[in-house]
């Protein structure tokens, strides 16, 4: 199975990242998790998403705040999926991340998740991996009917409460 890289602009962002890795990890997806920076550790940043595909990664999940340029720098170095979580924070809590990461010029895109949803990012990662992975496929299919079901239960108890 194909890794997925989360790559978060700071560690402050690791209390959003979590849920992503925590998502990864129950949906049994293998991952590296990284702190590089579009504006302090540029050359880095570049590096990681060039050799990303050559070293078994399949998308690259990015998480920043303010400026928000990491997904950019992310997706202009690779032809792998770029997913962004923009992180609420800043003078425009998080506005500015998310038009940051959601304008991208055509031809370089970055897909893009809501304020702080790194866990909607992680499950984005599966279904563009489960593309070609038919058991991870199934897992998700899983994890849907299994939200259905809570979903059915939680109104059969409010019909109840309500008669």
């Amino acid at each position: 199975m194909k890794k997925v890289a989360i790559i978060m602009g700071s560690d402050s962002d690791f209390p959003v990242v979590k849920k992503a890795v925590d998502m990864l990890d129950q949906l049994g997806i293998p991952r590296e998790v990284r702190v590089l920076s579009a504006h302090r550790t540029p050359a880095e940043a570049c590096e990681f998403a060039a050799s990303a595909k050559d070293n078994g990664f399949g998308v690259l999940i990015s998480a920043a705040g303010m400026a928000a340029h990491l997904g950019g720098v992310l997706a202009a170095n690779t032809t792998l999926p770029v997913i962004g979580v923009p992180i609420k924070g800043g003078a425009m809590d998080g506005l500015d991340a998310l038009l940051a990461t959601v304008q991208m010029p055509s031809g370089i895109p970055v897909a893009t998740v809501a304020l702080n949803g790194a866990a909607n990012a992680a499950v984005l990662a599966a279904q563009m991996l489960a593309l070609s992975d038919p058991e991870l496929a199934a897992h998700l299919e899983a994890m849907r009917e299994e939200m259905r079901q809570t979903v059915l239960e939680k109104d059969r108890k409010m019909q109840e409460q309500c008669q």
